[in-house]
């Protein structure tokens, strides 16, 4: 059973789409379901995320998470974006069936991804930060 939040960002997502000349640029996919993420950050001078747009290919789980992820990170600093897990996801969301906690990881991953090309072209380190091991190319 999903929460009314899971069903209105599924139904509603928010900030769908691309950003143009992205500050960075993550995708991650899951081989098991299917589900492929992207995710957009556009990030100001002082390292807060200014915009953030998404484009999933997968389950309703796997867009509202998406959707979630982004609504948390704008605003935030590019560290304060660190601390954006798939528990805060799942948490924002009022919970996921344990058959879709898949979907939040997903988003961690994207966003990490997403920071990890925006420290790459930038020369900017960010503190916890590894190297994506799930990123599409």
């Amino acid at each position: 059973m999903y929460s009314e939040k899971v069903i209105d960002h599924f139904s509603n997502p928010r900030n769908v789409g691309e950003i143009e000349n992205p500050s960075g640029v993550g995708t991650v996919g899951n081989a098991k379901c299917g589900d492929i993420m992207r995710i957009y950050l556009d990030i100001d001078e002082q390292e807060v995320i200014r915009g953030c747009k998404f484009k999933t290919f997968g389950c309703g789980a796997a867009i509202a998470t998406s959707s979630m992820a982004t609504e948390l990170v704008i605003g935030k600093t590019v560290q304060e974006a660190m601390e954006v897990t798939n528990q805060a996801v799942m948490e924002a969301l009022d919970g996921l069936p344990p058959v879709k906690v898949h979907c939040s990881l997903l988003a961690e991953e994207a966003i990490h991804a997403a920071l990890w090309d925006y420290s790459q072209k930038n020369h900017v380190l960010i503190e916890g930060l590894e190297e994506p091991k799930n990123e599409l190319t």
